[in-house]
């Protein structure tokens, strides 16, 4: 019997991992009660990749399912889309160790996008698109009514900056979204959670993880070329990573230009707008 496939138990006494698991947990805490994530005898299936971020938040949900005032059931699922020489014991051998309800979904989604993408051209958006419908469809058969994925602060600063450099639109992640057809609720219990603490947390945890060779090691990525920028400005200003995300909850409409959100047209003289100039003051 491997590492693997023993049961894990983990008993780190140290302070900082202590102080680490704490931090997450209270940030997932706050985020489910902020936005309403869970609720009363949901069924949430957590999408497990395999990475660190999967991982740290099946780790963290169980954890506060424990002492929870109320009762959800968690089901692991990973999709298993066939990429050559992906260890498919791998995650069903660590569910069975810790105890946890699972569903390993095999399909064969790597041929599709590698027939359909040239050489080298980036395939997150079709692998996306056909991961996303297969989560949707494995959720209903599953009978669950959220569906929890892994993704944390960094990556929804990352797909801010995306969309306005590249979409010209002013949006990210949302922490809670309803899927299009109003069958699910899609949950971003990380949404507080910085990369790097759940980096320390998966090493400290030895997390048997997963590498996905379809997308992560492609070098042309538009997100990597994001990640690359926010770190050089997070080393020269520390702290700009969250003071961004702070803006992402603090947003003026009045001080944009979206005649949507806010009536421009109609503003004349002697209306009184909240905060009005003073938003420049700062």
């Amino acid at each position: 019997m491997n590492a693997i496939t023993q049961p894990i138990h983990f008993e780190y006494r140290s302070t900082n991992f202590n102080r680490l698991r704490g931090k997450l947990e209270q940030l997932v805490g706050k985020a489910i009660g902020d936005f309403n994530m869970i609720e009363e005898g949901d069924v949430i299936m957590v999408c497990m990749s395999g990475g660190k971020d999967s991982y740290t938040l099946l780790e963290v949900l169980r954890a506060l399912q424990k002492r929870a005032p109320i009762k959800f059931r968690l089901i692991a699922m990973n999709l298993d889309q066939k990429q050559p020489g992906f260890p498919d014991h791998i995650l069903p051998d660590y569910f069975k160790s810790i105890g946890v309800e699972y569903h390993i979904e095999t399909q064969d989604t790597y041929s599709i996008v590698k027939e359909k993408i040239p050489e080298g051209k980036t395939t997150c958006s079709l692998c996306s698109r056909l991961r996303r419908g297969i989560i949707y469809k494995v959720a209903g058969e599953l009978g669950a009514n959220k569906i929890a994925l892994g993704h944390h602060r960094d990556d929804m600063i990352e797909t801010l900056f995306l969309n306005m450099f590249f979409g010209g639109k002013l949006k990210a992640m949302p922490p809670k979204l309803v899927t299009d057809k109003g069958d699910h609720v899609v949950i971003r219990p990380l949404a507080y959670c910085a990369e790097k603490d759940i980096a320390s947390f998966a090493r400290a945890m030895e997390f048997p993880i997963i590498p996905c060779n379809l997308c992560g090691s492609q070098e042309n990525l538009q997100r990597q070329n994001i990640k690359e920028m926010l770190n050089e400005w997070e080393h020269q200003y520390p702290g700009r990573r969250q003071t961004i995300f702070t803006s992402m909850q603090n947003i003026k409409p009045s001080h944009l230009m979206d005649s949507t959100l806010f009536d421009f047209k109609g503003i004349k003289v002697g209306d009184v707008v909240a905060e009005g100039d003073v938003a420049f003051d700062d």
